[in-house]
């Protein structure tokens, strides 16, 4: 992967281009993104409950099965047959949204309840992918 050792600003209305001078590293995008691959799978993001914590609809949600849970873990799990990304409050077994419009699910006795994984990073896409839209 070639990397362009640049910053811009969003407001930036024009500069020079630095491809000339990129730099080759040994990196990529699964070795930044996926601590262990035979354990992680990836998702896409659907609906607005955990926009505060930066994940907004439509964006890929990295999920590693391999990681213990800690308390206020963002996770993926299977709760009560729906798959749901929250934030795990594991004292109180309460699922957590992060969006106040959005009401915490308690985790009951009789709840169908497995943990899928943590999600480790989201990527937001900018622009529509015909690979992504066909996957999911």
């Amino acid at each position: 992967m070639k990397i362009i050792p640049i910053t811009a600003s969003a407001g930036i209305t024009g500069f020079e281009s630095p491809a000339g001078d990129y730099l080759q590293l040994p990196l990529s995008l699964d070795a930044l993104l996926i601590e262990h691959p035979s354990a992680t799978f990836i998702g896409k993001a659907d609906g607005h409950s955990m926009q505060d914590a930066g994940i907004f609809n439509g964006d890929i949600l990295i999920v590693d099965r391999h990681i213990q849970v800690k308390d206020r873990d963002i996770i993926v799990a299977n709760y009560n047959g729906e798959f749901v990304c929250k934030i795990i409050d594991t004292h109180r077994r309460l699922l957590i949204s992060a969006n106040p419009r959005y009401q915490s699910q308690s985790i009951g006795p009789h709840d169908q309840f497995t943990i899928e994984g943590v999600v480790i990073r989201s990527i937001r896409c900018h622009r529509a992918s015909r690979l992504l839209e066909s996957t999911f």
